[in-house]
């Protein structure tokens, strides 16, 4: 299952960086749909692509989010959205890879165990932060860069998306008000 998940990391996040943009590649068989998501109408308020920081690090960073009744959804990259919005589903886990970078450090806050503690990851690596399959919700994501910058933004439940945060550590979500995180869009 590792393997897989590796291997459509890796095939989501083929980026191509042709007239100084990337462009994302989804993976076929990475997407996990659930019936529930086609019922939502009109689609959720997103953060816009005018707003999305820029990042001028050279390497690009790609996640996926383990979802409350749907599990592990499909890999996006840059500054897309990973999780749900408007659906009042907890976000329970995120898996995270960075390429042509020096890679990167995350630590998440998960209900009823706190901070789980720093973990790293190489360039290539996948590191996966929260919990899969206890039913609880990730509440916040602090995220560091081994070098440079990142900016994240996340989508709490109450609250809706916060705004983008940008620096050489970065902490989105919420501690202490046992709110979920919903979804997530990271850069860096």
């Amino acid at each position: 299952m590792k393997i897989n998940r590796i291997a459509a990391a890796t095939s989501a996040c083929m980026l191509a960086s042709t007239a100084g943009f990337f462009a994302f590649v989804p993976a076929s068989s990475a997407a996990t749909t659930s019936p529930a998501a086609a019922r939502i109408a009109p689609p959720p308020q997103k953060p816009s692509m005018a707003e999305r920081p820029q990042v001028s690090s050279g390497g690009y960073t790609c996640y996926d989010a383990y979802v409350q009744n749907i599990g592990w959804q499909s890999w996006v990259c840059d500054g897309e959205i990973a999780g749900t919005a408007g659906q009042s589903l907890r976000m329970e886990a995120l898996a995270i890879v960075s390429y042509d970078t020096d890679g990167f450090c995350a630590d998440a806050h998960v209900q009823s165990i706190g901070w789980q503690g720093w973990a790293c990851a190489n360039d290539g690596d996948v590191l996966t932060v929260g919990t899969e399959g206890q039913s609880l919700r990730m509440e916040a994501l602090s995220l560091e860069p081994r070098e440079g910058t990142v900016c994240a933004d996340a989508q709490v439940q109450n609250i809706g998306w916060m705004g983008w945060i940008c620096g050489s550590e970065v902490t989105v979500g919420t501690t202490g008000e046992s709110l979920r995180m919903e979804a997530i869009a990271i850069t860096g």
